[in-house]
């Protein structure tokens, strides 16, 4: 028969109560130490990471930009039509070299012949009343002439008679009434020997005159002779310089009809070019004229120098033109592309390092400085001056020698510190 304990049941119960106050006692304990330990270092892989050592010395501040070659001002032959003409023959395509008497294409135009031809006859008949005018003026002066020698030997046989008579008078052969005629006669006569001159002075010229006035129509008939002349020779499109034939915005076609000072062809030496480089708005700023410069042709770097800095802003470029100073590398030819940096300033005896992924000139921001011991890097502050190209100059945070991560870091913004294995 079993016997009923109330004690032992008490006990059993006690012992429950106290293993389990014990276990939350142990369990509250553990997760005060797990909340109180601090997270572990994240490890990033330094075969993945770039770094650079901080350095003194001189800072070159550059700034780059993309761009491509065009042709200078001074080196395009633009050939526009001289008048209204149809395309009838492309004899050189875009691309090609020419010379000045290379025929790029033949227009034609119909009327322009008849204007030369025109023209021609004009001409003929100007020169033609020139010697009609000339000849008849010529008449009128010969009998101007005659007129004039017949009053000078009257003048002179009068003058001579009255000579005479004087001295018979002397001599008491003649009276003085016979002597007064002669000397009236010949008075007279002195008088239309001069009108007589004077005349033939004034006719001659206005001959002169005459003359000039229908040269000058013969002038006038030359001068639109040659305008015509001129604009048939321009249907023979020649290139007018050496270079290579440019394309045009928009291409002409066999067959196609254009207007005067339409555009046919574009003739680029291609010596002269300059390179045209997009600079973002922010950085053009600093841009002088003058500033040096280097152009990379991806086949060479030729230095320059600024030469013109568009005040318009387009997608956020501004367009800097650089001037070449060296000779252009082979295959530098229009439209090809290319990399500038311009010479903003020269830093003498600064701190620099490398310019990291993210950080903007004349801000703080913060940086991995790699610890002595090379196998963790701990975050810093650094306040940044002048940026560059491919350097930033430091202006405090950090010392010579310092190594630092410039990779992109930001995926550890929440730790000051990283492993590097």
């Amino acid at each position: 028969m079993d016997i009923i304990r109330p004690d032992i049941k008490k006990k059993k119960l006690r012992r429950n109560i106290i293993w389990g106050v014990v276990a939350a006692v142990v369990l509250a304990a553990a997760a005060v130490g797990i909340a109180r330990l601090k997270p572990a270092i994240p490890t990033v892989d330094a075969s993945t990471i770039y770094t650079d050592t901080v350095k003194r010395g001189d800072l070159t501040v550059q700034v780059r930009g993309l761009g491509t070659l065009v042709p200078r001002e001074d080196a395009i032959e633009l050939i526009p039509a001289q008048t209204d003409a149809t395309v009838v023959r492309i004899r050189v395509l875009p691309g090609a070299k020419v010379t000045p008497d290379t025929i790029i294409m033949d227009l034609s135009d119909p009327q322009l012949q008849q204007q030369l031809l025109t023209a021609q006859l004009q001409l003929q008949q100007a020169q033609a009343d020139y010697k009609a005018l000339e000849a008849s003026l010529q008449s009128t002066l010969m009998d101007k002439k005659t007129a004039a020698a017949g009053v000078d030997a009257s003048y002179a046989q009068d003058k001579l008679q009255a000579q005479t008579d004087k001295q018979l008078y002397q001599l008491g052969v003649i009276s003085g009434l016979a002597y007064d005629k002669s000397q009236s006669t010949a008075d007279q006569l002195t008088t239309q020997h001069q009108l007589s001159n004077e005349q033939l002075e004034v006719n001659q010229n206005a001959i002169q005159v005459q003359l000039a006035s229908s040269k000058t129509k013969i002038e006038q008939a030359k001068a639109l002779l040659d305008l015509y002349q001129r604009q048939e020779d321009a249907l023979e499109v020649r290139a007018g310089i050496s270079g290579i034939l440019n394309p045009l915005t928009t291409p002409l076609q066999v067959g196609q009809h254009i207007t005067a000072g339409t555009p046919v062809a574009e003739v680029v030496e291609p010596g002269k070019l300059k390179a045209a480089l997009q600079i973002a708005e922010t950085q053009a700023n600093d841009i002088q004229l003058g500033q040096p410069a280097q152009i990379d042709t991806h086949n060479g770097i030729v230095p320059g120098h600024v030469t013109r800095i568009d005040p318009a802003v387009v997608n956020g470029t501004r367009t800097v033109d650089v001037s070449l100073d060296g000779p252009l590398p082979p295959g530098a030819v229009p439209q090809l592309s290319v990399d500038g940096t311009i010479d903003l300033a020269n830093l003498k005896d600064v701190l620099y390092v490398g310019r990291p992924a993210f950080g903007n000139a004349n801000s703080t921001i913060s940086l991995f400085r790699i610890d002595p011991n090379g196998k963790t890097a701990t975050r810093v502050q650094v306040k940044v001056g002048e940026a560059s190209v491919t350097e930033i100059q430091i202006l405090s945070g950090l010392r010579e020698g310092d190594r630092v991560i410039l990779s992109d870091m930001s995926r550890y913004d929440n730790t000051d510190q990283v492993r590097l294995e």
